[in-house]
């Protein structure tokens, strides 16, 4: 059977065992995809932890051993060490290039080679809950990255230059993982209905590199303000966003974006990009 004979599944009627059904389906269809990153995790957490681990080292590690200075104070007056403002934006890379990721690469093999999503738009519920399923599984994954390159970057400085992070404000820390999360799984699902198979590969270089170069990951978005013109540019990139989040929740001494701007650009950026993620997805497995 292909995508062009699949019917779409009827509506809800909102009756309560019809809500328990769909929601055992979504759940089995989540812990299916949650057991497969089980069964890979290993190979989840090389491919996380390795490039933040390897840039941390370089950054903070070797180049201050060897005297040049991307170890030392940051600029403008700031005390703060390299690592400090290193820190929150490796973890936002790491959120954003698996939430990504996990969701685009799986799905644009399930859509081209392997026709795997036809089994799951088959599934006893509606095929926008499908999609909204593999949001969620992204989203899961996004924040397991966090907590992995978190965990991995912490600790690896060289002398006098460990990150001077904040957990006070753990409430918006949460809140910014959660965000984030959401918002790069919506854009892998909106990129894998869209993304033919055999370009794939040039994802990484015209979208993911300048993604991650221009994310404010290894500068705060404040400092940009010598560059006007780049200052604004960015501001289309939404890894700037959690980058800039996350050093309020984390290294608040740093300065940065206001958190309550960067907060609501992540609201509404969840919103908008879900609801197209989930029409394109729709629209390709039943038109």
């Amino acid at each position: 059977m292909t995508a062009s004979t699949i019917a779409a599944p009827a509506a809800p009627r909102g009756h309560a065992h019809t809500a328990r059904g769909y929601a055992r389906t979504f759940g089995a269809l989540l812990a299916r995809d949650l057991r497969v990153m089980r069964r890979g995790l290993l190979s989840f957490v090389a491919r996380t932890v390795l490039q933040p681990v390897l840039f941390i080292f370089v950054f903070a590690v070797v180049l201050p051993a060897i005297g040049y200075g991307a170890g030392g104070p940051a600029p403008g007056g700031q005390t703060e060490t390299f690592a400090t403002i290193l820190v929150p934006g490796l973890v936002a890379s790491g959120i954003v290039l698996q939430g990504i990721f996990a969701v685009t690469t799986p799905l644009v093999m399930e859509l081209s080679y392997t026709r795997e999503i036809d089994d799951r738009a088959l599934a006893p519920i509606p095929v926008w809950a499908v999609g909204v399923e593999k949001i969620v599984a992204g989203a899961v994954q996004g924040v397991v990255a966090a907590v992995v390159v978190f965990l991995a970057v912490l600790f690896v400085h060289g002398p006098g230059q460990a990150p001077d992070l904040d957990f006070g404000r753990w409430p918006l820390l949460v809140a910014v993982l959660v965000l984030s999360s959401l918002l790069t799984a919506c854009l892998g699902l909106l990129i894998g209905t869209v993304l033919p198979p055999q370009q794939l590969s040039t994802l990484f270089a015209i979208f993911i590199v300048p993604l991650m170069m221009l994310g404010c990951v290894y500068y705060p978005w404040d400092a940009l303000d010598a560059l006007p013109w780049l200052q604004i540019t960015v501001l289309a990139n939404p890894l700037v966003y959690v980058s800039e989040a996350l050093r309020g929740a984390l290294s608040p001494g740093v300065p940065h974006m206001s958190e309550v701007v960067a907060l609501a650009v992540l609201v509404v950026g969840t919103l908008v990009t879900g609801a197209l993620s989930l029409w394109s997805f729709t629209r390709r497995l039943v038109a």
